[in-house]
């Protein structure tokens, strides 16, 4: 085990520490002897690779699991929670990577479940309903309190976890991974928000991988690597160069656009496609869109929230309606075909939310690998256990999913691995064309690099790939195409060779943002 680095000093108070905390499951070790302090008033900022041990260690810090070894200091003194209740009558909340929403209850509902306010005559609905609208306003977002959750983009539903977060007034708050799947302006209003709450002496835990993003408004950063601390240093000074380093080591890079290899015939044929508001706004989402996609071509899609970029895949792929246009793969036009049907004519789509629409689970690892490809292996009433083992034994060696075995739960994957699960299930069908949406939401900068280098070895191989992103540093990667969407229609396109300024630019963004 490496030694764990000396903490430089300062000046701050520590409010809460964990000294020689350690996490085991069986033989895995998640966290390794790790020392952490968190201060009062200022912004701590935890980076780390999927399966560092960063989620593990604030889900010890806020209760919601116990270190198998070492001790958590608040205040000055030993403490021990056996669940995050009680962590957050001590005034620790925790913002979870994944939301924990009940989609069919209410915005107002989500804030105040489970220490709801009471008046005489039992729940005070018009005070939870008058604080969410406060909450709301507070983050700037115009979200009517009675909605269901269901109804909200996952944007706005990250808002809401937030929202439910800030309610508790805690006096230490745990933030990972609040803004990934928050637009440039909702994460303007959250730095905001953390910069109030940390001149009222709140404390700030921040977990990203968004890792220029985040240096905006940390007052010193901690690196965990492998379970250990390997890194910690002040504001003044680190940059990106240091963070990497520290993380992945000095040979990091997204790729680049793969060559040596020859387009194929048009593998997938967009024709003025136009996609009405999904919900019931007076607008268009997509608008009279058309683009072509070759066999082993990597095409970027970039744009702000509310480009229309999801919406366009989806709509390919089968999830929504288009009002008019066509969609043809491989010559022959799909439009009238359901999501299955198209997966079996050889279309995929790796979605945006990985927990709610790309995994099951309950099920295993090995479960969700071959869930898309189970009519392959299925003969009338009984499975082909041996083909379908051999599936899965392959995928997870392909797309190199870091698993125990097909046996483990999915849940007991990092981020990265299960996103890799989601990919390598989709790839399990055999596709002609690929399309993610978002495929690095949530995940670190090196599985973000093992992302895109299976997706560049599969567009060699002749597969036609086609991504989206709201991170204008993954256009300049694998991508051959660089489209830019604004408003629901391709405002650009650009080669590999475009600036970042230009691409922003493009699709109405502020380059000084």
């Amino acid at each position: 085990m490496t030694d764990v680095p000396q903490q430089k000093p300062d000046l701050a108070e520590v409010v809460l520490a964990a000294r020689n905390v350690a996490k085991s499951y069986g033989n895995v070790h998640a966290l390794k002897g790790v020392n952490f302090d968190i201060h009062r008033g200022q912004v701590t900022t935890l980076f780390g690779e999927n399966g560092a041990g960063k989620s593990t260690l604030m889900k010890i810090l806020s209760g919601v699991i116990q270190p198998t070894s070492g001790e958590i200091i608040l205040d000055g003194k030993p403490v021990a929670f056996n669940n995050s209740t009680e962590a957050r009558d001590r005034g620790i909340s925790i913002i979870h990577q994944e939301l924990s929403l009940a989609p069919n209850l209410s915005v107002r509902d989500n804030i105040f479940m489970g220490r709801e306010i009471m008046g005489p005559t039992g729940v005070d609905f018009a005070e939870e309903e008058r604080q969410a609208r406060r909450l709301m306003a507070e983050l700037e977002e115009d979200i009517d309190p009675l909605t269901p959750v269901e109804e909200l983009r996952l944007g706005q539903q990250q808002i809401v976890e937030i929202a439910r977060a800030l309610s508790v007034d805690s006096r230490i708050l745990i933030m990972d991974e609040p803004t990934s799947a928050l637009s440039a302006s909702e994460v303007e209003v959250l730095f905001k928000v953390i910069r109030d709450l940390t001149a009222k002496g709140v404390s700030i835990v921040y977990i990203s991988h968004h890792l220029e993003e985040a240096l905006q408004i940390t007052d010193h950063a901690v690196v965990l690597r492998d379970g250990t601390m390997t890194a910690y240093a002040p504001r003044a000074e680190i940059d990106l160069e240091w963070i990497v380093r520290n993380m992945v080591g000095d040979n990091y890079d997204l790729g680049s656009p793969p060559e040596g290899h020859v387009f194929g015939e048009v593998a997938l044929s967009v024709r003025d496609l136009t996609v009405a508001d999904p919900k019931g706004g007076a607008f268009n989402v997509v608008d009279r869109l058309s683009l072509d996609l070759r066999a082993g071509e990597v095409v970027c899609i970039y744009g702000l929230m509310g480009a229309g970029r999801t919406e366009l895949l989806e709509t390919v792929a089968g999830r929504l309606r288009a009002s008019s246009g066509e969609v043809v793969l491989e010559g022959r036009e799909i439009s009238h075909l359901s999501i299955a049907e198209r997966i079996a004519r050889g279309l995929a789509l790796v979605p945006e939310d990985r927990q709610r629409d790309g995994l099951v689970q309950t099920m295993s690892v090995g479960e969700n690998l071959s869930l898309a490809s189970i009519a392959s292996f299925t003969k009338g009433l009984f499975t082909q256990k041996k083909a379908e083992r051999a599936l899965i034994d392959a995928s997870i060696r392909e797309v190199t999913v870091k698993t125990s075995g097909p046996a483990a739960a999915i849940g007991s994957l990092s981020g990265g691995n299960q996103q890799k699960v989601v990919i390598g299930k989709m790839l399990a069908t055999k596709p002609r064309v690929i399309m993610l949406d978002e495929p690095s939401r949530g995940i670190d900068i090196g599985a973000k690099a093992e992302v895109f280098k299976l997706l560049a070895e599969e567009a060699k191989r002749g597969l036609a790939v086609i991504y989206s992103t709201s991170e204008v540093g993954e256009c300049l990667s694998i991508a051959h195409r660089i489209i830019v969407m604004h408003k629901g229609r391709i405002s650009a396109e650009f080669d590999s060779n475009v600036s970042k300024e230009k691409i922003m630019a493009a699709s109405g963004e502020s380059v000084a943002a």
